[in-house]
């Protein structure tokens, strides 16, 4: 009876889950959906006008904002490129959102309604 060599199992380079959680959003094409979750909080954060915003869309670069207050919007208006700014950067920094996707990527026009 011959013997047989053992199988050698080699080790694998782990992941960190900094690595991980990318991969897996992009595997599982999440990245759009999750992208505009993360625009939609950043214009919370920037504006500061959560609680007057009744809707939100995001389409092409641009951020389509409805507001109640005619005054909130009139205000908001004057800082528009201010704005897109502040929404870029916080985006910059977010962890989750993610840079290189081509169908939902960085503000490029705030529309206040």
């Amino acid at each position: 009876m011959e013997k047989k060599s053992p199988v050698r199992i080699t080790r694998k380079r782990a992941l960190s889950m900094e690595e991980l959680v990318p991969m897996y959003i992009k595997s599982m094409k999440l990245s759009a959906g999750l992208n505009t979750h993360r625009i939609f909080a950043a214009w919370d954060e920037a504006s500061g006008a959560a609680q007057y915003t009744l809707k939100r869309f995001f389409r092409d670069g641009k951020l389509y904002i409805t507001l109640n207050s005619s005054v909130v919007r009139n205000h908001l208006s004057f800082q528009n490129a201010e704005l897109v700014e502040r929404i870029n950067h916080i985006l910059s920094m977010d962890e989750l959102f993610v840079k290189d996707d081509p169908r939902v990527s960085f503000v490029r026009e705030l529309i206040l309604k």
